[in-house]
């Protein structure tokens, strides 16, 4: 039936929904449903939605895990996910001006552990002369 064919309906994924997407139904139907579907197919559909919601919160979390390994961290750090975002768009804009300002002469360049190590370095200090505070206004 149509509750199968709803249950399905959700393999586009781990893509979002976009704001007011692909939910079909919720908690304000008051359990009626379409006419012709049964509470198994209803509740069917209801654990298909909760299968997908956990592995797209998995995968969310996966590449924040990712994301968290490439952008120097001080100890100190305990990052939300808006503040890893925003962290890693400013490392983003660091990393930017380094190569623009040619700080980095090429012998360094080329031995890349050397390089990522003085770039976290650099980072840290950036971050701690105060060009990119953690505060809850940001």
């Amino acid at each position: 039936g149509s509750g199968a064919l709803l249950a399905r309906s959700g393999g586009e994924g781990n893509r979002p929904a976009p704001a007011g997407g692909r939910r079909r139904g919720g908690k304000g139907e008051g359990g009626a449903g379409r006419p012709g579907q049964s509470y198994e197919e209803l509740q069917t559909q209801r654990v298909m939605a909760n299968v997908r919601e956990r592995q797209r919160t998995q995968s969310l979390n996966e590449a924040f895990a990712a994301l968290r390994k490439i952008i120097p961290t001080l100890p100190s750090d305990k990052l939300s996910k808006i503040q890893t975002l925003k962290l890693a768009a400013r490392y983003i804009d660091f990393l930017y001006q380094v190569l623009q300002s040619d700080e980095l002469d090429s012998k360094m360049a080329s031995c890349s552990y050397v390089a990522h190590e003085r770039l976290s370095y650099a980072f840290s200090v950036w971050r701690m002369e105060g060009a990119w505070s953690m505060s809850a206004s940001h």
